[in-house]
């Protein structure tokens, strides 16, 4: 304990920001090789590195040698194998401009604002085409259970996409989309039906799933009707029909942006308290 507290207090301000970097450089390499084939290597290696350490306490000497000359190859294995992803992350490092974190908050609700605006300009065609959609927008609350119950498709929101998807003979038409972090996380999944004996007769079975998800978790539900093409948005268990698409953009924007559309009408209000000053 008394070695462990003297190490403390030897730290110095360049070991916190050697540490620091180290730390940064691991969160960058997790961070891009998540969901991809050397998320799975890294896994390995670190299995490999724990056996290899036990070996050593227990002094299986053969077993200690033959894992460690394998890590050696293993290393010059990976670059080679994995010189895209490799490549890749260069890459976002070159295009990072330096940001301790990825994109600032600045691209990420521009990002999520052109998602928003996809999504409303694929809704608006649906309703008018009749085409019945529903997709599920995660918040606070987790619903990777839900997410395994479909296809994981893991894209950028795109209007085209979003169409394809819910097209009458594509073969995920039917269930729900999930999106997550700002993707299309997963389709085709299925939605818990709402239990609420009060609703409407007239709300079919994607209606009744959307306030079922919207009941037991804090996710935005949208909804297209196939039979009259009606744009509903349920929020807290609440159904929101008959929207316009402007409407729609303008609850979704302040469901999954509220942090910016609170901030936007501090700003309306200070503008127009200078306005009358003047």
């Amino acid at each position: 304990m008394e070695s462990i507290i003297q190490s403390i207090r030897n730290i110095a301000l360049n070991d916190i920001v050697d540490i620091a970097i180290v730390a940064y450089i691991f969160y960058i390499i997790i961070k891009n090789i998540r969901h991809t084939s050397a998320e799975r290597l890294l896994k390995g290696i670190v299995v490999l590195f724990v056996a290899m350490q036990v070996a050593f306490a227990l002094n299986l000497r053969t077993i200690y040698y033959l894992i460690s000359k394998t890590m050696q190859l293993g290393f010059i294995a990976v670059i080679i194998i994995f010189q895209p992803e490799l490549r890749k992350i260069l890459e976002r490092f070159g295009k990072s401009k330096f940001k301790l974190f990825g994109k600032s908050k600045e691209d990420k609700d521009e990002s999520l604002r052109t998602s928003i605006a996809n999504i409303t300009k694929a809704a608006a065609a649906m309703s008018w085409h009749k085409i019945g959609a529903l997709v599920v927008f995660e918040r606070n609350d987790k619903l990777d259970s839900i997410v395994n119950t479909g296809t994981i498709i893991d894209a950028s929101i795109t209007e085209e996409l979003t169409r394809n998807i819910f097209y009458p003979k594509s073969p995920l038409h039917d269930g729900a989309v999930i999106v997550s972090e700002n993707r299309i996380k997963a389709a085709g999944c299925l939605l818990p039906l709402s239990s609420n004996l009060s609703i409407s007769k007239e709300l079919g079975t994607r209606h009744r799933a959307g306030l079922g998800t919207s009941e037991t978790t804090d996710a935005v539900v949208l909804i297209v009707s196939e039979e009259t093409g009606t744009i509903t948005l349920v929020v807290n268990g609440i159904l929101k029909r008959h929207l316009a698409p402007e409407t729609l953009e303008r609850l979704l924007i302040k469901e999954l942006m509220p942090a910016e559309d609170e901030n936007t009408e501090k700003k309306s209000f200070w503008n127009k308290f200078m306005r009358n000053e003047k």
